[in-house]
């Protein structure tokens, strides 16, 4: 009853915003960032069991500027974190970044002055992948919800407005010592 009924065979309907998604997510080239026991995961994640391959992300990048997808794997120094930051600035847009294992996310079980309580205070992070050390499936599931949000990201005009409505929403949102709950 529709459009596509009235199409020939092999005509496909699309936008450019899919396509370049599409594009885009099939496309994904890791820099590693591995400094800890979450690395060797990260690691297990490329062999032959694992297969990253399958994604297109056989090749970890040690160029940020060949990099698109950041993984820190492991707990970050304060003395690592201004590092960090340079190979991030230094990948070409648009990048993402994933935080792997519990040290990155949060600092993990090392609470003290050394090491950096979360690698969100030195780089935006768009996935967080908790555990000590996070399993390869793990890893591999999270690129894929990575992959997800690839796919359905605004082009030009749309993805500012996109990005201005995410930071009033993040601004509108209550602090933590607002919250109530497990939080206190």
């Amino acid at each position: 009853m529709g459009l596509e009924e009235k199409l020939p065979s092999g005509v496909l309907l699309t936008t450019v915003e899919k396509v370049a998604g599409y594009a885009r997510k099939g496309s994904l080239w890791p820099a590693t960032f591995g400094l800890a026991c979450c690395a060797i995961e990260m690691m297990a994640t490329g062999g032959p069991r694992y297969d990253i391959a399958r994604f297109g992300m056989e090749v970890f990048r040690a160029s940020p500027r060949q990099a698109d997808l950041m993984i820190v794997a492991g707990r970050v120094s304060q003395k690592m974190a201004p590092v960090l930051r340079q190979i991030y600035d230094q990948m070409p847009n648009p990048k993402w970044v994933l935080a792997m294992g519990v040290c990155a996310s949060s600092g993990g079980m090392f609470n003290n002055y050394a090491i950096v309580q979360g690698v969100d205070h030195v780089v935006p992070v768009d996935m967080y992948l908790p555990g000590c050390p996070p399993r390869p499936e793990m890893l591999i599931d999270a690129i894929l919800k990575i992959h997800d949000q690839i796919q359905d990201m605004k082009l030009g005009v749309n993805a500012k407005t996109e990005m201005v409505e995410n930071e009033k929403l993040a601004l509108a949102t209550p602090s933590t010592l607002e919250m109530k709950g497990l939080l206190r």
